[in-house]
């Protein structure tokens, strides 16, 4: 006879690792020395004289890694109930070091680890947890199982885990939208991502990264392109994904890239039907960011005429929504019409654009100035 561990029972004893899913359960033969201690360890009400207990007990059977486990995993959850969080994590990590795939084990750490604030911490258990469920059902099918009873014993596997799954995703997605520090955000974001394949989160982890990457944090285009092209191919009609790429090959000079923005501003305005009356601010300014971004290309291929038409859309769209977003389209605009000698309109364009608050204040400016001029000239 024997017992199975839970993550609030206290019975333990026999640290079993699944062939077929790589997950350690901790577990205990009834009427073995491990037991016989463990039940007078639970006969003591003293918490001081029950981790001294427990302390003993690690030190008698040092040599059996299930004992090791369950041991320092009680030591670390009444350090927890104490309030000793550095403790509990001390412990909890020996208990990890003698189970490494324990499920249960990886949920409490995780929640230590999120009273301390510790966001490193929190991913390292919410990858390891992640890596354990993803393995189940992968591992070696032990002989005389047949295929059967392996896939039927995985499927029941992943059931009882999945709770247990479904928290480490989710304190590894609050870990990675929590971190300040933008190198160690797209760290967190590479691990989780490789660690949950198919993460409910996956569209906001992908915009985490592209924000990341982007200008203003890391500025990593190669890294952007090559992190945004992935997700892409997971999710094909991720419209922030294609935005923050778009934005990104419309800047490179060569015409290929610039080319690949034009197709996905085309998608994203397809997609988010900007100009429909039940379109929320979101669709709005996706569509006006991409009708913005469609017209710049344009006018990179030569196309002014042809970018005038996307950039009034995108001025349109954007006014009350976005004042940065907003500001780049008129001064896109205004540009475009310079370009074309259209100085009247230029010049009216440009004098919204000063109006509005940014970046974009300075150089709408100094463009109206030259347009002025120029006007002057009689040019």
């Amino acid at each position: 006879m024997q017992r199975t561990i839970g993550l609030l029972t206290l019975l333990v004893l026999v640290l079993v690792s699944f062939s077929y899913a790589q997950l350690d359960r901790i577990v205990i033969a009834a009427g073995t020395p491990e037991d016989q201690a463990l039940q007078d360890i639970t006969k003591e009400m003293d918490t001081q004289k029950k981790l001294t207990m427990y302390g003993d007990f690690l030190q008698k059977f040092s040599s059996n890694p299930a004992a090791v486990a369950y041991g320092n995993w009680q030591i670390s959850q009444s350090y927890q109930s104490a309030g000793d969080l550095p403790k509990a994590l001390e412990y909890g990590d020996k208990a990890l070091a003698a189970s490494p795939h324990n499920l249960d084990i990886l949920v409490s750490q995780a929640s230590i680890a999120q009273q301390l604030k510790d966001d490193g911490k929190i991913i390292d258990y919410a990858e390891k947890g992640g890596q354990a469920y993803e393995s189940i059902g992968k591992g070696a099918k032990a002989e005389g199982v047949s295929d059967q009873d392996y896939a039927n014993r995985a499927t029941s596997d992943r059931d009882s885990a999945h709770g247990a799954h479904d928290f480490l995703e989710g304190v590894g997605f609050n870990a990675i939208a929590d971190e300040k520090d933008p190198k160690k955000r797209m760290s967190y974001i590479e691990r989780f991502s490789a660690a949950f394949s198919n993460s409910k989160f996956q569209e906001q982890v992908s915009q985490y990264a592209m924000y990341t990457l982007g200008p203003g944090q890391l500025n990593d285009p190669a890294r952007l392109v090559a992190f945004g092209e992935k997700s892409l191919a997971a999710n094909p009609n991720s419209v922030p994904v294609m935005l923050m790429l778009a934005s990104t090959y419309v800047e490179d000079t060569k015409p290929a890239n610039v080319a690949k923005a034009v197709t996905y501003s085309e998608k994203v305005v397809t997609l988010a039907k900007g100009n429909e009356a039940d379109a929320d601010r979101s669709r709005k300014l996706a569509a006006g960011v991409a009708h913005s971004t469609l017209g710049y290309a344009f006018m990179k291929q030569d196309k002014t005429a042809s970018a005038i038409p996307e950039l009034k859309s995108a001025s349109a769209l954007l006014k009350g929504q976005d004042d940065t977003a907003y500001a780049t389209a008129l001064y896109r605009l205004g540009y475009a019409y310079a370009k074309l000698n259209r100085t009247t309109d230029a010049r009216e364009t440009l004098n919204e654009a000063i109006k509005v608050p940014g970046p974009l204040q300075q150089p709408s400016r100094e463009l109206l100035e030259k347009v002025n001029a120029a006007r002057a000239k009689g040019k």
